[in-house]
């Protein structure tokens, strides 16, 4: 109806429902005048109360008032390292392989008691060489 627009100015309607909800409608609305432009315009909606803090705000008062209701003890801490730690230690070690190939050749080594992988590069490779 009016003016070509890019596609990337098309109408919208967008939801955002977190962390403080809005609702956005995006149009292109007429130019005053004879001539068929347009501008886009956004009719934005968001619902915040003035008293809320935000989380952070939120738990830095806490712990500014030695409030200790939203942080675990010292215990806990303690006890989900003991699980963590143990895990950390004997990491499975990360091994670099060339973009596009079938991954490190260690994965062969993992793999090979249940048949192993299945790499049709070789096979075609080979076909390709028997052709010649």
């Amino acid at each position: 109806m009016f003016d070509t627009i890019p596609q990337d100015q098309a109408d919208y309607f967008r939801f955002r429902l977190s962390p403080d909800v809005s609702i956005s409608l995006g149009a292109r609305a007429k130019l005053p005048g004879e001539a068929k432009a347009g501008e886009q315009l956004e009719l934005v909606v968001q619902q915040t109360h003035a008293d809320e803090m935000k989380p952070y705000e939120h738990l830095l008062g806490h712990a500014l008032r030695d409030d200790p209701t939203l942080f675990v003890s010292e215990g806990s801490v303690e006890a989900a390292w003991n699980v963590v730690d143990p895990v950390l230690r004997n990491a499975t070690p990360v091994h670099e392989y060339d973009p596009n190939s079938w991954g490190p050749t260690e994965a062969d080594r993992i793999i090979t008691e249940d048949g192993g992988w299945h790499d049709p590069k070789p096979v075609a490779a080979s076909v390709k060489q028997a052709a010649k």
